[in-house]
């Protein structure tokens, strides 16, 4: 998913802010987000951290493209007074001697508007079209990718089709934004990474044909809190398996939830290999009550979105419970998580859910529910 592609980018994305040896009344362009207005002036964010005064000039001509334009040949001519605090620009002029502000005479405007309803629709999408799961295997010759994923029913092998044509990025090193995933390729994806796909699957769901793949390697953990500090946003966990305590950084990204008892029971009782009661003769999730699981395929970005059956996308699932902060947890609370890597001063939490204790209790000592580590660009405050 690529949450914001502008034209800025694929055009001028080298001529962010004023260049230094920019003299006065030269031609210049920037580009950021226009942080203030003040009837035809505006202070402009560039991308490269530069603040920058532009005047709009009575003859600025001004055009409004949408989200993912690659040209203008679509823009529409828009007036000065169209303009938002918010929206992305780029602006084209003539510098000041002291390169710090300008006047423009072209302005190119992507409303912020436009980018949060195009977030939204890719949101859906890779909700509706996506697929999540732990490598397993990969044959970058044949351009496959053998995925384990994990569902309410139990725990199932996907193999990931790629063509010349698939797009494949891979997350920054302790970064959990979405944002800062780099360009990479098949052959650099290894078994024990996380990969979420979106694509379109088989009737059977055991191929998935993937138009977009991002990649990444993650901590998963499970364990109880011990300690909790509002003050720096952090919380300490024990790790179950390591038996060592993991300090969990919580971020404005950081995705947290919690299960509902009737959900996490039913979770504890199929990994016992048991049926929980009012499940589906077909092994599908039980139906629907309250505080229980909702079915599969119910609301946006359902399990079965797209192809009619069920199986309880985990990930799915977790995205349309209420999002909960770090002081709806509370010392003795049994978490599992999924966070980067990290190093000797903690981890990040990426996702990070509440109310495990029965699944936990079932399965003992293992990683018995591994989490997606993909919030798909949303915080807390965001139920996607």
């Amino acid at each position: 998913m690529r949450l914001l592609v502008v034209i800025m980018a694929t055009l001028v994305i080298a001529g962010n802010g004023l260049a230094q040896a920019t003299p006065a009344g030269a031609p210049a362009k920037a580009v950021g987000e226009i942080k203030s207005m003040s009837g035809r002036n505006l202070s402009l964010a560039t991308d490269d951290g530069k603040t920058i005064a532009v005047t709009l000039g009575d003859e600025v001509r001004a055009v409004r493209i949408a989200p993912g334009a690659t040209d203008l040949k679509n823009a529409t001519p828009i007036t000065a007074q169209d303009l938002q605090v918010g929206d992305r620009v780029l602006v084209r002029g003539k510098a000041s001697e002291d390169a710090k502000s300008m006047t423009a005479s072209t302005v190119v405007v992507m409303k912020q508007s436009d980018v949060v309803a195009k977030q939204q629709q890719e949101r859906e999408d890779w909700q509706k079209r996506g697929i999540a799961g732990l490598v397993t295997a990969v044959d970058p010759t044949a351009g496959t990718l053998t995925i384990s994923v994990t569902g309410f029913t139990g725990t199932k092998s996907v193999i990931v089709q790629t063509n010349k044509q698939t797009a494949v990025r891979r997350y920054a090193a302790n970064s959990i934004k979405f944002d800062d995933a780099k360009p990479s390729k098949v052959s650099e994806i290894h078994s024990g990474d996380q990969l979420r796909a979106r694509g379109s699957k088989n009737a059977e769901g055991t191929e998935f044909a993937a138009e977009e793949i991002v990649t990444g390697r993650f901590r998963n953990i499970a364990g109880t809190v011990t300690v909790i500090n509002l003050a720096d946003s952090s919380l300490t966990v024990m790790d179950l398996l390591t038996k060592q305590p993991v300090t969990v950084k919580i971020e404005t990204d950081s995705q947290l939830r919690k299960l509902p008892q009737m959900m996490a029971q039913r979770i504890a009782m199929r990994l016992k290999g048991q049926t929980p009661e009012g499940a589906s003769q077909q092994g599908g999730p039980p139906s629907t009550s309250s505080g229980a699981m909702p079915p599969a395929g119910e609301g946006p970005g359902g399990a079965g979105a797209g192809n009619g059956r069920g199986g309880g996308d985990l990930q799915q699932v977790l995205s349309r419970l209420p999002a909960m902060t770090i002081g709806d947890f509370q010392k003795g609370d049994a978490v599992i998580l999924v966070s980067t890597e990290g190093g000797a001063s903690g981890v990040t939490a990426i996702t990070m859910v509440g109310g495990v204790e029965p699944i936990l209790t079932a399965s003992p000592g293992s990683q018995a529910m591994v989490l997606s580590p993909w919030s798909l660009g949303g915080g807390q405050a965001d139920s996607q």
